[in-house]
This record gives structure tokens, C-alpha cells and sequence, in this order.
């Protein structure tokens, strides 16, 4: 059985690079969308240009890479932080993450339901995070990551009988990514910290979240939808302190 295509958002850096790289091993070939090239140089891997916060510029780059090169597996990982504390948040904030987070997973998977329902089988995963959960400063980022469970919870019902499934990971706190390295600098005490106050002890790494995307991305993973995996070293689990 040959390996699926794959569209994957945000594959330029981090997890994303991680999962492109995990993917074409595979045999998989995979087509990512972000402003920069994807970080992995194969010929399975083919890069598409695009500012995804740009919906009209999102739905054409979706549109003409489903005439050649349509997917029934699909990762929106692309995501952008915009922390600011609550008094600061603008309605820009909002507009510009719901675009990317809820709008661009919408726009993804409606450019490939023909594929899907031709080829019988999809999987859908969506990049969440823990900041779900709260975490002050991210008003704009929790919510639409939030967003995002919303939309895996209806596809899985509405696409379950294409045999298609819908799921969402949660990562968080996963160093050696752009967006974790700009809020913690990597080696500093800070991050130290953070590190020691994790239930596991460390900070994650990319390929802990890729090995996660690759097992809901597996066609032997057909009866696993609609559900929500925080990889996080345990940061999503409440503690108290006797």
C-alpha cells in the first residue's frame, strides 16, 4: 500500500520541520503551505508559498494545489502567539488569529473533501495547544487554538461517513520552535524553570508532537475521531500540593 499525500501548514521550522521530515521517510509525499520554504530538502516534498492570515490568498494557493496535487490527509500546524495582556488585545488580534487557526483548517480541508471521498478514507489533524487551557497573555491565541477542538468535534461527525477522522493535539511547552524560543530564550534560567516545574522534568521537543501527528495520520488509526491529546509532559493535568 503506498503512503498518502499529506498537506501540512507551517512546515518551515519546529514541529512542522519535524513532521515533514518524519513524513517523507515514510514514503509519504507532502505539500506545505507557509511563507517559507519547508525546512527539508526531498523530492517527496513540494512547497507551497502563501501567507496564510490572508484568507483570499489562502483559499487560491488551497484551490490550485488540489487540482494537481489534492490530499486526503491534512495538519494545519501553522500558528502565531500575538501575547499581550488583556487591556491590549486589539479586534486585529482576534480577526488575524481566527483567520489563521479556524480559517485556513476550514479552507484546507474544504479544498480536498473530493479527494477524500474519492480515495474512501481521511484524516484530518489539527495543532492546538496547551494554552487552552488558560494561560495569561493569550487571549487571542487560546481562544482560537480553543476554536479549534469546536472544529475537529463537528468534522468528526459530519465526515465519519467518509471515513474520514478529525483530531486535535495540544503541544505545550515544546522547546527548539520559533514561537517558544521568542517568549523563553533557549539555555536561559527561565526556561530552566519552566523545565524543573513540568511534571515530567523536561521541556518537549518537536519530534514528541510529530510522533503524535504521525499516529492519528496512520489509516490504522481509522477509529480514533473527534478527541483532543495534550502532549506536554503533564502541564494540562491539575495539581495540588499538600
Amino acid at each position: 500500500m503506498s503512503a498518502p499525500r499529506v498537506w501540512l501548514t507551517g512546515a518551515s521550522s519546529g514541529i512542522g520541520a519535524c513532521l515533514v521530515k518524519m513524513l517523507a521517510e515514510q514514503g509519504s509525499e507532502v505539500v506545505c503551505f507557509s511563507r517559507r520554504p519547508a525546512a527539508a530538502e526531498s523530492p517527496r516534498v513540494k512547497s507551497v508559498a502563501v501567507d496564510l492570515a490572508d484568507p483570499d490568498a489562502t483559499r487560491q494557493a488551497f484551490r490550485e494545489a488540489a487540482e494537481g496535487f489534492p490530499a486526503n490527509c491534512l495538519v494545519h500546524n501553522a500558528g502565531v502567539i500575538r501575547e499581550r495582556p488583556l487591556p491590549e488585545v486589539t479586534q486585529d488580534d482576534m480577526d488575524a488569529l481566527s483567520r489563521l487557526h479556524m480559517g485556513a483548517a476550514v479552507a484546507m480541508v474544504q479544498a480536498n473533501l473530493d479527494c477524500m471521498r474519492e480515495a474512501g478514507w481521511g484524516r484530518i489533524v489539527l495543532m492546538s495547544s496547551r494554552a487552552v487551557v488558560g494561560l495569561a497573555g493569550r487571549t487571542a491565541y487560546a481562544s482560537t487554538k480553543a476554536g479549534m477542538l469546536g472544529l475537529a468535534r463537528t468534522w468528526a461527525l459530519e465526515l465519519a461517513p467518509l471515513k474520514v477522522t478529525a483530531n486535535v493535539i495540544l503541544p505545550g511547552p515544546i522547546a527548539d520552535t520559533e514561537m517558544f524560543d521568542d517568549v523563553v530564550r533557549p539555555g536561559s534560567e527561565r526556561a530552566s524553570r519552566l523545565a524543573s516545574s513540568i511534571p515530567l522534568g523536561r521541556l518537549g521537543r518537536p519530534e514528541d508532537v510529530a510522533r503524535a501527528a504521525m499516529f492519528f495520520l496512520d489509516r490504522a488509526s481509522g477509529f480514533v475521531t473527534g478527541q483532543t491529546l495534550y502532549v506536554c509532559g503533564g502541564t494540562s493535568v491539575g495539581s495540588l500540593t499538600l
